[in-house]
């Protein structure tokens, strides 16, 4: 009987003892689960944190990571000890002032200042002195900008002799460039002025009427902005069309895309985000950067705005660019990296950055990067050798670190998503061994539409379609020139001094005005002017 009760006993304990082991996992699961949420959500207050105060580069400076371990990693125990009569120091002399070269082609205004002629004479012997020297001290003046009415006024001849005989006089009018915008005071200079403030300097046009109204001259903001949308419609879109034409004939093209805000035609917000597509030409083709305006981020839009081109298309992952036919994509290395450095911002204070898998990965990036940097002048065929023979073996060391590290990572950590990104757009990431065109990041494009980025901060809000239609337009020809080395004040200005004149319906007109045109002026290069 004994032994029956004990036996019921043992029973009881080991179900009672399975049942806290089974409790026990539970709540050790629960734990890791809560622990996991904590940690992200440190991560997510800690990135927030460095967002808002801290630097926006994805770098993270070596002297930061190294700063412990600085003499470790500077020692070259093979380099000799130099001798010291051979320690010499050079020291370039900064050029300060108006020693300048970019001050060399100023003109120079000379005011001297002598003495009277009382003055010159000498106070111990009472002699005449004479001018042993000039002490010079050199300015650099600024003269605001100036207004002034230019009267076009054309001559209108007839023969006196006709008008007592014949019926019919004849009458010969001199020749007189077209305005810019029939019917408007506007010229040339001042439109390309309104332009550039507003799309090279971020001016909005209300702070433009401020400024012309400092010089006592009253222009108001609504002018302004017909005068941009007649500009851009009647003359600068069929260059940007004519532009569009050979950017569709490249075989290497980056793209991005941004969004915007656009008032409806009652002047109020939309309910959904427009966005502004940026379209550039890669290191060995044309240079152009090509916007488009267009209410909302479907890949439709690419496709339609790219039909007709095939070749490589450099973007970050968002997968409207699948959209794009004949097209192979190549993905973003400085997107990639942007997650680990968000993990290095996001982790726990005391924690050496050296020790952690974000430090090891960002180290792969390093070597890629040097090692493009090295191969910025070679041609493209050298290029896609050198990086065969030397990115490849990076990146597959890169991927084989990912295989081993994923696993031991939580997920929704930034470090989970880090190595998830470089994970699932592998093949994107390692399109750029196939060309020696394509880039290691999509930066080019990322340069290209931070002049928007940074305008749109200004601006808020587009007024209308057609007012972001003519500011695509506009950025379009402003960064194209600015691409070629030129003036877009200049260049622009140039620009509405020609088009009115030419005859728009041939396209081959348009050749000598394209931004990479050798027929273009010398005022409107960045170079100094002979």
């Amino acid at each position: 009987m004994s032994e029956i009760v004990g036996s019921k006993d043992l029973q009881q304990n080991n179900a009672s003892l399975e049942e806290l082991e089974n409790k026990y996992a539970m709540l050790q699961h629960e734990n890791e689960i809560l622990t996991a949420k904590l940690k992200w959500y440190e991560e997510q207050y800690k990135l927030s944190q460095a967002n808002r105060f801290g630097k926006s580069s994805d770098t993270v400076p070596a002297e930061q990571i190294s700063f412990l371990n600085e003499a470790e990693i500077a020692q070259r125990p093979e380099a000799e000890e130099p001798e010291l009569e051979k320690i010499v120091y050079e020291r370039k002399k900064r050029k300060r002032g108006t020693n300048k070269d970019s001050f060399a082609d100023l003109p120079v205004e000379r005011i001297e200042y002598d003495l009277p002629i009382d003055e010159k004479t000498c106070p111990v012997c009472n002699g005449i002195m004479h001018a042993m020297s000039e002490e010079i001290r050199r300015e650099l003046k600024v003269i605001p900008a100036q207004v002034s009415i230019v009267e076009h006024v054309r001559k209108i001849y007839t023969c006196r002799a006709c008008e007592k005989v014949e019926e019919n006089v004849p009458i010969v009018t001199a020749p007189m460039p077209a305005p810019v915008i029939s019917g408007s005071f506007v010229s040339p200079s001042l439109l390309a002025f309104v332009m550039h403030q507003k799309y090279v300097a971020a001016l909005p046009l209300y702070r433009q009427e401020q400024i012309f109204r400092e010089y006592g001259i009253d222009i108001s903001r609504q002018n302004m902005a017909n005068w941009i949308i007649k500009g851009a419609e009647l003359w600068l879109e069929p260059l940007y069309d004519r532009m569009h034409q050979y950017l569709l004939k490249e075989s290497f093209l980056h793209a991005d895309e941004s969004p915007m805000r656009v008032l409806t035609k009652d002047g109020k917000p939309t309910d959904s985000k427009a966005y502004m597509w940026l379209y550039a030409t890669g290191r060995y083709g044309r240079k152009m950067a090509l916007y488009e305006y267009q209410p909302s981020r479907s890949g439709k839009h690419a496709m339609r705005f790219l039909e007709g081109y095939s070749g490589f298309l450099q973007s970050d992952d968002y997968s409207g660019y699948n959209s794009v036919e004949n097209v192979t994509r190549v993905g973003c290395f400085a997107h990639a990296r942007r997650y680990y450095t968000d993990a290095l911002k996001a982790i726990p204070k005391g924690v050496s950055i050296e020790s952690t898998y974000a430090h090891q990965a960002l180290a792969f990036f390093k070597k890629l990067f040097m090692l493009e940097s090295q191969w910025n002048d070679l041609s493209a065929e050298k290029r896609y050798e050198n990086r065969l023979k030397e990115s490849k073996p990076v990146l597959e060391a890169y991927l084989a670190w990912l295989q081993e590290v994923q696993p031991k990572v939580v997920r929704k950590s930034k470090l989970g998503q880090a190595i998830a990104y470089s994970m699932s757009n592998w093949e994107l990431l390692t399109n750029f061994l196939k060309d020696g065109q394509c880039e290691l990041s999509n930066n080019r494009a990322e340069r290209a539409i931070k002049p928007f980025v940074i305008g749109k901060k200004n601006f808020l809000f587009a007024k209308s379609p057609n007012g972001a239609k003519a500011s695509a337009i506009t950025y379009s020809i402003a960064e194209s020139a600015k691409l070629n080395g030129l003036n877009t004040f200049y260049y622009i200005k140039y620009l509405f001094e020609q088009l009115p004149n030419i005859k728009l319906e041939k396209p081959e007109a348009l050749e000598h005005l394209l931004p990479w045109a050798e027929d273009i002026p010398a005022e409107c290069r960045l170079e100094k002017k002979a």
